[in-house]
Order: C-alpha cells, then sequence, then structure tokens
C-alpha cells in the first residue's frame, strides 16, 4: 500500500501549528525497509532541539495510530531547514527579501538558468534579484555586479538562501 504523502503532510502541519511552528518541507525518500520521512521546521526565533522532538514524538505517534505510513518500518528525521534553507512557497520569497539567494530556472533567462544575488523584491508572482557577479563555475556567466534580473516564480526550479557570516 503507497504512503499519501498529503495525509502525512496534514498530520505535519496540524502538529506544527499547534507548536507555532511552519512546516517547510515534507519529504518521503527510499522504499521497503530503507523509508525515510523527513519533516523541515522553522520559526521566527529558530527552532530548537526541544521543538524537533515534541514533533517527532507527536507526529510519529499519530503517523503510527492513523497508519499513515503503511508498509512497516520508516525512519522520521525532524530538523531546521539549516542556513541554506530551501525557497519553495510564495511566503518564503516575501520573508527573506533582502536576503543572498542562489536559484535555477527552468527555462534561461537574459542566456541564463544559475543566478545568485540579493533579493530585491517579491511581487504579484515575480522576484527581482540583484546579481552578485560572482562566477562561481562554468554554469554561471559573467556578470556586471548590481545587474538586475525578474523571475516568474513559476519559472524557479530550485532556490536557497545563501548564508552570510
Amino acid at each position: 500500500m503507497a504512503v499519501d504523502l498529503e495525509k502525512v503532510r496534514e498530520i505535519v502541519e496540524r502538529v506544527a501549528q499547534s507548536s507555532g511552528l511552519e512546516v517547510v518541507d515534507v519529504e518521503l525518500h527510499g522504499g521497503g525497509k530503507a523509508r525515510m520521512l523527513r519533516i523541515f521546521l522553522d520559526k521566527p526565533t529558530g527552532v530548537t532541539h526541544e521543538d524537533c522532538a515534541n514533533v517527532s514524538r507527536e507526529v510519529g505517534t499519530i503517523l503510527d495510530v492513523e497508519d499513515a505510513m503503511p508498509g512497516g518500518s520508516y525512519l522520521l528525521e525532524v530538523s531546521s531547514p539549516g542556513l541554506d534553507r530551501k525557497l519553495s512557497k510564495p511566503g518564503d520569497y516575501q520573508r527573506f527579501t533582502g536576503s543572498l539567494v542562489k536559484l535555477m530556472t527552468r527555462d534561461p533567462v537574459d542566456g541564463n538558468r544559475h543566478f545568485e544575488g540579493r533579493l530585491k523584491a517579491f511581487h504579484d508572482g515575480r522576484l527581482s534579484l540583484e546579481l552578485t557577479g560572482r562566477k562561481k563555475s562554468k554554469k554561471y556567466q559573467a556578470v556586471e555586479s548590481g545587474t538586475e534580473v525578474e523571475i516568474d516564480l513559476a519559472n524557479v526550479e530550485k532556490a536557497n538562501l545563501v548564508p552570510e557570516f
């Protein structure tokens, strides 16, 4: 019997909301006895070890009682999204306006699919990125620092924060 990931996500959302936490992502990897359910949580003041332990305990119990993970054993991992957290929802782009991001588009924009820069704005499903001009590898074309590019959120394949120290 297949796992209904939407049902699992609903359970995780319910538990997280009751604890004042945001669900960043829910991922299921592997199959058979090597299944791993990963839950990434966040909150404005930062996720604590205790937050993760509480959510893990509550979600694990509910998943088992409701048989939401049929087929036997699985490993449950609950953590914060980390400094290089993934950006996926429109709210992520609003929240992290002003931050340094790295992203890849589905279709090229101005001849590039790989961008790194400061997220200047996000409005009406479009993000504005001020490029850093860094050339990390062959996949980044050299660009003048400060160049702005607009990208449709629907064209973003993958986006992450870039840690700044």
